[in-house]
């Protein structure tokens, strides 16, 4: 079992750039795939990007290729999202989402196991 904690959100202005975190506890954390899924409000819950166990294999959703960087320190059992140049339809919730010997998570949130609460990414105009 492994509980994820997300923080690094708030308010930025368009064009700015964000570091979001996902720390895990528990065991054998390069064994799980960690990755991001976003929630804009009235919006269904959309993939972000995804990061295999050991750091070799990322994923990303194509709207977002470019902007967004995934990346692990497993020696600090966290995962981080990059974001960059920042747009107001960028603002969501942010969760992060880990699945157990998997190289990548779903890309449906109904298929994720394990998830964090969340953090908010407000991009003011």
């Amino acid at each position: 079992q492994v509980q994820l904690a997300e923080s690094g959100g708030g308010l930025v202005q368009a064009g700015g750039s964000l570091r979001l975190s996902c720390a895990a506890s528990g065991r054998s954390f390069t064994s799980y795939a960690v990755g991001w899924f976003r929630q804009a409000p009235g919006k269904e819950r959309e993939f972000v990007a995804s990061i295999s166990g050991v750091g070799s294999l990322t994923y990303y959703s194509d709207s977002l290729k470019g902007r967004f960087t995934i990346s692990r320190d497993n020696s600090k059992n966290t995962v981080y999202l990059q974001m960059n140049s920042l747009k107001p339809e960028d603002t969501a919730d942010y969760y992060c989402a880990a699945e157990k010997d998997k190289i990548r998570i779903p890309t449906i949130p109904g298929g994720v196991d394990f998830w964090g609460k969340g953090t908010l990414v407000t991009v003011s105009s």
